[in-house]
């Protein structure tokens, strides 16, 4: 299945050509297609599907004849998704605009944010985080979340490393899956 828990991740202290923040604090299941939704039992959106999971075929799971960047492209459902959150994961090749590689940087995960204060960005702002701007992600291209942040500075970096791991390999499942 895909995911539908926010996230956002933060790099702290890191460096890179494209060592900066992602992720995504909108709501999927209000633009999910009906032909992907999970519903309860009342009816309720409570989840979206990957194309993946919910037809099978190998032009949305990216195998078989589809299983390289040249023959798996974004399909009309991931692109629904890449429209909402631009910078997150859509489908198994979204590795041009979705990828982030930072040296030396330890990370800030924050799982299901509330996206009470998030604020449009102005024409001039600059949507690249900066070392000395990690609190102003750039979630989409024209929204910045600026709240409901959540940071614990007790943390030794061990322990930060391995919650940041745990993190990046649920990301990265729930993201394979969507396919």
């Amino acid at each position: 299945m895909g995911t539908t828990c926010h996230c956002l991740l933060f790099p702290q202290g890191g460096s890179g050509q494209n060592c900066t923040s992602t992720g995504c604090v909108v709501d999927l299941n209000d633009s999910c297609p009906s032909e992907l939704k999970v519903t309860s039992t009342e009816g309720d959106s409570v989840a979206c599907k990957s194309a993946c999971e919910a037809f099978g075929s190998p032009q949305y799971c990216c195998n078989g004849a589809y299983s390289t960047p040249d023959t798996c492209k974004p399909s009309t459902y991931s692109e629904i998704f890449k429209n909402a959150c631009p910078r997150a994961y859509s489908y198994a090749y979204d590795d041009k605009t979705s990828t982030f590689t930072c040296a030396s940087a330890d990370y800030q995960i924050t799982f299901c944010p509330s996206p009470n204060t998030s604020q449009k960005a102005s024409q001039g702002h600059n949507t690249e985080s900066t070392n000395a701007d990690k609190t102003t992600p750039l979630v989409n291209s024209t929204m910045v979340y600026e709240g409901a942040l959540s940071q614990n500075g007790a943390s030794p970096s061990s322990t930060v490393q391995s919650h940041v791991i745990a993190g990046i390999v649920s990301l990265a499942v729930a993201i394979w899956q969507m396919g």
